[in-house]
């Protein structure tokens, strides 16, 4: 079999007057869709830190089953299965505002509403896998979605 040999000195001319054919663009795989595991939530009153700052942004990742069941071998859980929330929820809560390393001491200087909020925060993600709920409007019976992780004051 002979091998034939092209050489072309002009780089930028196809050789022959072929005719150039851009390359293909690889694309991502088109795939199911990933699935949402960090939240965002605006607290009622917000988070007091040592200095008096207070945080009222964060976020919260999805719980997972080490995350359910590691507080329960908590001596605190033990003493006072009540604490079981403060310790969960210091887990999965990622930021505070500008507090990235939650502990369950930060959770415990919360407000009493705060915590409620956050409670419910947890279960709603958790549960039901997102923090918006379809209400109806009481004035003109138009249905909706309001997200519940809160907005500007008035607005969840």
């Amino acid at each position: 079999m002979r091998r034939r040999t092209v050489s072309h000195t002009a780089l930028d001319e196809p050789p022959d007057g072929a005719d150039i054919v851009p390359a293909a663009v690889p694309t991502a795989p088109s795939g199911p869709p990933r699935l949402q595991t960090e939240f965002s939530f605006e607290l009622p009153r917000g988070y007091v830190d040592e200095t008096g700052a207070v945080h009222r942004d964060g976020s919260m990742r999805l719980a997972t089953a080490r995350d359910e069941l590691a507080p329960l071998v908590d001596l605190r859980v033990k003493d006072n299965p009540a604490y079981l929330s403060v310790v969960l929820l210091s887990m999965v809560i990622t930021r505070l505002g500008t507090v990235t390393d939650i502990r369950a001491e930060q959770v415990e200087r919360l407000f009493a509403s705060d915590l409620a909020f956050l409670q419910d925060f947890y279960r709603r993600i958790n549960a039901e896998g997102h923090s918006r709920a379809a209400v109806t409007c009481p004035h003109c019976a138009s249905d909706f979605e309001v997200d519940l992780a809160g907005g500007r004051p008035g607005e969840s």
